[in-house]
């Protein structure tokens, strides 16, 4: 009697068993997110320590998050055409020489560079990861690999600037680069000695500039990838508000400056809480339906928060609940998000993940800025940036599914 393979197929099947997977590809994510969160208690003494005010601490993330947007456009192309594993080992071992290299620098605009070069480096753990995982899934399950990888990853955000703190009594700041250089160096050999490369030969594309063009025409016209990755881009510059603005509204909004590791690991754990909550439920309900509901609760706990806010009456233990609240909705709805968004793209997924991830970070990384520089003491421009995001994104979405929500599928 033939015997019946009850496995998925291969399209839907990792190269390692999932309890290993996906804590690397959380891992790999993490690297890029230390880069920021890590930073975030010693922004002011950075720049003080490198005779900056402190009002030039912001361009410490902002510069990073640029480099991130940049990078998106080289590793995808390259990991087309040689593989993932080559392309995501030298991005790391880049990554891990920057962080040496700043934590031993003087200079704040060396600082700032070796922060871009640093940015663009690790923007392989994004591109190339999600590259990795369309190799691997699509569709509802690509989207669960996705949200039990970001509960994993989301352990990042929770610790790490605890991390920072703790470095900081015991060290310097330059210490924290040290940590992060460190761990770059642990995952490397992980990386490289257990993954195998998911690119098929026969899949490998060309480095032109007639097949780059290519690629981006094909992400950029077809109706899911686009309207989706806008979408995204829109919550991600609240995200990243959200992170340059954080620090000062404790501080100085709420003036209780020690309470800024439990206010971000209260958001982060919220996050992970959400990831937790679509990996058990897109399967059933699917990536749709769970997306366009988190929007729908995202422009209502934001429209509350703003009111709030205008109103004198919001309080540090108000602000922590409703903008957790927040982040879960944006963790529920950006997963999904970015499944939808590769439906169409296995043949180029690495060339559509920096074309998506550049559209992301770019417009995240500058509407964060703008949000971070509008702090003017109160928490309203923070609360207006997630209302505003959370419209723009329905309403693209809205756009991108022909006025269809909510659908099951």
């Amino acid at each position: 009697m033939a015997t019946i393979d009850l496995r998925p197929p291969a399209e839907q099947r990792a190269p390692l068993a999932l309890a290993e997977f996906v804590p690397m590809v959380a891992a790999l994510m993490a690297l890029g997110a230390l880069g920021v969160d890590a930073m975030l208690p010693a922004l002011p003494t950075i720049a003080m320590r490198l005779g900056q005010p402190t009002d030039a601490a912001p361009w410490i993330i902002a510069i990073y998050l640029l480099g991130l947007a940049f990078g998106q456009v080289l590793h995808g192309p390259l990991s087309d055409h040689f593989g993932r594993r080559p392309v995501m080992g030298v991005a790391l071992v880049i990554y891990g020489l920057c962080g040496v290299v700043t934590a031993a620098t003087g200079s704040f605009a060396l600082l700032l560079t070796m922060r871009f070069v640093c940015g663009t480096a690790v923007a392989a753990t994004r591109v190339v990861t999600i590259a990795i995982v369309r190799d691997c899934f699509s569709g509802r399950p690509m989207a669960r690999v996705l949200s039990l990888s970001a509960i994993v990853f989301m352990i990042a955000p929770v610790i790490a600037p605890t991390l920072g703190q703790g470095i900081l009594l015991i060290g310097s700041w330059r210490l924290i680069f040290w940590v992060i250089a460190g761990l770059t160096f642990i995952v490397l050999p992980w990386f490289w000695l257990r993954l195998p490369e998911t690119l098929a030969a026969e899949n490998r594309q060309p480095v032109s500039l007639s097949r780059i063009a290519s690629g981006w025409r094909v992400a950029l016209t077809d109706r899911l990838s686009l309207g989706y990755t806008l979408a995204s881009s829109a919550l991600q510059g609240a995200l990243f508000g959200y992170i340059t603005s954080l620090q000062p509204i404790v501080a100085q909004t709420f003036r209780d400056a020690p309470r800024l590791n439990v206010v971000f690991a209260c958001t982060a754990g919220m996050m992970a809480l959400a990831s937790f909550a679509n990996s058990r439920l897109v399967m059933r309900l699917g990536s749709r339906l769970l997306s366009h509901s988190a929007l729908v609760v995202l422009i209502v706990v934001a429209s509350t928060s703003l009111i709030l806010s205008l109103s004198g009456r919001e309080t540090l233990i108000v602000f922590v609940i409703l903008q957790a609240l927040a982040m879960g909705c944006f963790s529920l709805a950006n997963a999904n998000f970015s499944a939808m968004a590769m439906t169409n793209m296995g043949a180029i997924a690495g060339t559509a993940s920096s074309v998506q991830g550049f559209l992301a970070m770019g417009i995240g990384s500058v509407a964060g800025l703008a949000i971070g520089e509008a702090f003017g003491g109160t928490t309203v421009p923070l609360h207006l940036s997630f209302l505003s995001a959370a419209l723009i994104a329905f309403t693209v979405v809205a756009v991108t599914e022909r006025g269809r929500m909510f659908r099951p599928a």
